[in-house]
C-alpha cells in the first residue's frame, strides 16, 4: 500500500478521535459551563448533524479544485474547529467548534476514498478504502480513551489541543505523500448529482444507514446495558469499549480484504450475522463473558460492512464518485442518529435497556433484504448496461501511472 494511506490514515484518526472522545468528557465540559449533562450532549448531536450537512455541501465547494488540495483545505478546517473548540469561553462557542469540526468529516472521508481507491490498482480499492478507515477503528481503540484519560488528568480542553496536533501531523501528510489527482475533464456538478438516479447508490446508501445504525441502536446506550443488565462496574466499561473498538479495527480489514474478491457475498454474511448477533445480545448481555464477546462481534461485523458498502457507492457511480462517496459517509451518521432515537424509544416504553438490540436486528435485517435486491437487480442487468452506466467522461491525467505504482 502507497505511503500516501498512512496520511490519510492519520487524518481519519484525529477525526474519529474527535467524534467520539467528546462522550466520555461530558461531564467535565458541562461542569466548566454550568449546562445540564443532556445540554452538554448537544455537542454530540450537532456534530452529527454537522457531518450530515457538511458532507455534500462541503464537496460540492470543492468540485472546482483538486482532491488533493481539498482533503487539505478539509484539514484545516477540522484543526480550526478543534482549536476553537480548546479555548472556547463559552458553551455557544464550544458547540460552534465542534459543528465547524464536523464539517470536514464526511468529506475528508468521501473524497479521500476516491483518492485511495485511486492510488492502488483496481482489485485493491476496497483494501485501499479499508487502510484510510483503519484510522477511524484505531481512533476507538487508543485515541478516544487516550483522549478520555487527558480530559480528565489535565483538562478536557487539553484533549482538543493533542487532537488539533493530530489534524497538523495529518495536514503535513498529504501535502507530502499524496499526489495530485486532478478531476476528471469534463465532470460538473451535475455529473456528480447524476449518480443519485442510479438505483444501486440509493440502495448502497440505504443499507448504509440500516446496517451501521443496527450498530448504534446497540452501543448508544452500552452503559447502561453493561452496568445494570450485565452487572459490571461503570470502570469496566472503558475496556468493554476498547473490546468493541478491536473487533471494529479486525472487521474493517477483513471487509477491505474480502470485498475486493467477493463483494455481494461479503454483504450478505456480514450483514445477515449482524442481525443474528445483535439480536442474540438480548440474552447474552445477562452474562459477563458472554456480553463482552457478543460486543466485540457486533463491532466487527458492524465495520466489515464499511469498505463493501463505500467501494458499492464508488463502483456504481464510477463516472462522478466524490459527491456520491461523500454523501454515503453522511449516511453512517443518519443511521446512527436514526438508531439511537429509536434505541431510546422501545427504552421508553417499557422494554428495558436490552430492547435496543432488537431494533438493531431489525435494522441490520432490513439491510440485508436491501441487499438482496439489489444483488437481484445486478443480476438482471445486461453487462452493457452496466458498463455504459459507469462510462467516465474522460480518464483522469496520470491515473493509469498512479494504480500501477
Amino acid at each position: 500500500m502507497p505511503l500516501a494511506l498512512l496520511a490519510l490514515s492519520i487524518g481519519a484518526f484525529g477525526i474519529g478521535t474527535t467524534e467520539f472522545v467528546i462522550m466520555g468528557l461530558l461531564p467535565e465540559v458541562a461542569g466548566e459551563y454550568g449546562v445540564s449533562i443532556p445540554t452538554a450532549g448537544l455537542l454530540v448531536t450537532g456534530y452529527a448533524l454537522g457531518v450530515v450537512l457538511g458532507a455534500p455541501l462541503m464537496t460540492v465547494l470543492g468540485t472546482r479544485i483538486s482532491r488533493k488540495r481539498m482533503l487539505t483545505l478539509l484539514m484545516g478546517l477540522f484543526i480550526a474547529g478543534n482549536v476553537l473548540s480548546a479555548l472556547a469561553p463559552t458553551f455557544g462557542l464550544m458547540l460552534t467548534g465542534r459543528v465547524v469540526a464536523s464539517l470536514a468529516h464526511g468529506a475528508f472521508f468521501g473524497i479521500g476514498s476516491v483518492v485511495a481507491a485511486g492510488l492502488v490498482a483496481p482489485e485493491r480499492k476496497a483494501g485501499a478504502i479499508a487502510m484510510m478507515f483503519t484510522g477511524l477503528t484505531v481512533a476507538n481503540v487508543v485515541g478516544v480513551p487516550l483522549g478520555t484519560f487527558i480530559g480528565q488528568s489535565v483538562g478536557w480542553r487539553a484533549t482538543f489541543l493533542v487532537v488539533a496536533g493530530l489534524g497538523v501531523v495529518g495536514l503535513v501528510g498529504i501535502v507530502r505523500l499524496v499526489p495530485e489527482q486532478p478531476r476528471p475533464e469534463g465532470v460538473r456538478l451535475r455529473h456528480e448529482l447524476a449518480a443519485f438516479r442510479n438505483a444501486q447508490v440509493l440502495l448502497a446508501m440505504a443499507m448504509t444507514v440500516l446496517g451501521f445504525g443496527g450498530v448504534f441502536a446497540a452501543i448508544t446506550y452500552i452503559t447502561p446495558m453493561m452496568t445494570e443488565t450485565a452487572g459490571f462496574a461503570d470502570s469496566s466499561v472503558t475496556w468493554l469499549l476498547v473490546l468493541f473498538g478491536l473487533g471494529m479495527v479486525g472487521g474493517n480489514l477483513l471487509g477491505g480484504r474480502f470485498a475486493d474478491r467477493r463483494l455481494m457475498p461479503l454483504l450478505y454474511v456480514s450483514l445477515g450475522s449482524l442481525a443474528v448477533v445483535l439480536a442474540l445480545f438480548t440474552f447474552t448481555a445477562h452474562h459477563k463473558v458472554a456480553a463482552a464477546v457478543t460486543l466485540t462481534l457486533i463491532g466487527a461485523l458492524g465495520f466489515a460492512t464499511v469498505p463493501p458498502l463505500q467501494k458499492r457507492v464508488l463502483d456504481q457511480a464510477s463516472a462522478a464518485p466524490t459527491l456520491a462517496s461523500a454523501v454515503n459517509i453522511g449516511a453512517f451518521n443518519l443511521g446512527n442518529a436514526l438508531a439511537a432515537w429509536l434505541g431510546g424509544l422501545v427504552i421508553a416504553a417499557g422494554f428495558g435497556y436490552t430492547a435496543p438490540n432488537w431494533a438493531g436486528a431489525a435494522l441490520a435485517g432490513s439491510a440485508l433484504v436491501l441487499a438482496v435486491v439489489s444483488g437481484a437487480l445486478e443480476r438482471r442487468t445486461p453487462a452493457e448496461g452496466r458498463v455504459a452506466a459507469t462510462a467516465t467522461p474522460a480518464p483522469e491525467p496520470g491515473r493509469a501511472a498512479t494504480a500501477r505504482h
